[in-house]
């Protein structure tokens, strides 16, 4: 067996394990600290941050501040805002790292994906054209080529000069 040494997941596996007792990790970045909970904006009825455990560089997942399910229990002013700060995260991935395109989405229930089922998330995933190399298919390893704090700091500053609603 070969073994590929990830430190850092222990932080995630302590903390998984913390959240079924604790709460919700949307819950815990809307009344926490932006850069503690990696938020990179806040606009009225949401919340953009990125995926600590991201699926590739920038990954960012924008939720409404309240915690529902579902997209259909938003009011309509919370939907809009939902969308317009979607919209306005891929204007800044666009002009901060140049992606050739994006996965963009909703997980509704556990079998469709979703880690946190029980508060609604769109997940926005740059991609580019060769970001899958060798390592997936040859080793079932994901390289994230950016440190988490840097990304933190380039999205939040490409956040701040986007085009505001």
């Amino acid at each position: 067996m070969r073994i590929l040494w990830a430190p850092w997941r222990m932080k995630y596996i302590r903390e998984f394990s913390k959240l079924g007792r604790k709460g919700c990790i949307f819950c815990e970045a809307v009344s926490g600290k932006d850069e503690e909970h990696l938020v990179v904006y806040r606009s009225k009825y949401s919340i953009a941050m990125l995926n600590l455990y991201p699926y590739n560089t920038a990954h960012v997942m924008v939720a409404p501040k309240r915690h529902v399910p579902r997209p259909n229990l938003l009011s309509d002013d919370e939907l809009l805002d939902l969308y317009k700060l979607v919209n306005m995260v891929i204007e800044a991935l666009d002009r901060e790292y140049s992606p050739h395109g994006y996965n963009v989405g909703i997980n509704l229930g556990r079998v469709a994906g979703a880690g946190v089922e029980a508060h609604l998330h769109v997940h926005i995933v740059p991609r580019w054209e060769g970001d899958t190399n060798f390592m997936p298919v040859v080793a079932n390893v994901k390289v994230i080529p950016e440190d988490i704090r840097e990304t933190f700091r380039r999205v939040r500053k490409a956040l701040t000069s986007a085009t505001h609603y």
